[in-house]
């Protein structure tokens, strides 16, 4: 398998666990077609989260994966125990990092239920 080939894979795999995780949220949520490969009604992301209502535009969220956690580890060495992390450059929008754990508290909090979907987060 080349290193493009297993790229993809590993991309797919963890866009498909991504929106199992949403399902078990009890939120909506689609992996993008060809992510990354196409511009798929106008944007590249990797999926769309419904976390207010179905019906609203989701939101439009990216996925990266690193297997050593290049880039990640001083990100979770500022979050450590805080439940978000707030970035902001000069001049530049804020944003926001948050665990697994926050986002599924949040969404539990906002999001329509999704039927079939269990009560605990992943």
């Amino acid at each position: 398998m080349t290193g493009g080939r297993a790229s993809r894979r590993k991309g797919d795999r963890i866009e498909r666990e991504l929106v199992a995780r949403h399902v078990v949220a009890g939120v909506h949520a689609e992996r993008i077609p060809l992510s990354g490969a196409t511009r798929y009604q106008g944007r590249s992301a990797d999926l769309d989260v419904y976390a207010f209502v179905c019906e609203a535009a989701p939101l439009v969220c990216e996925a990266k994966a690193r297997a050593g956690g290049a880039g990640f580890t001083t990100l979770e060495k500022w979050l450590s125990d805080a439940d978000a992390l707030f970035l902001r450059r000069d001049r530049a929008e804020p944003m926001i990092v948050l665990p697994w754990s926050t986002w599924a508290r949040l969404l539990t909090r906002t999001a329509p239920a999704v039927p079939g979907a269990a009560d605990e987060s992943a």
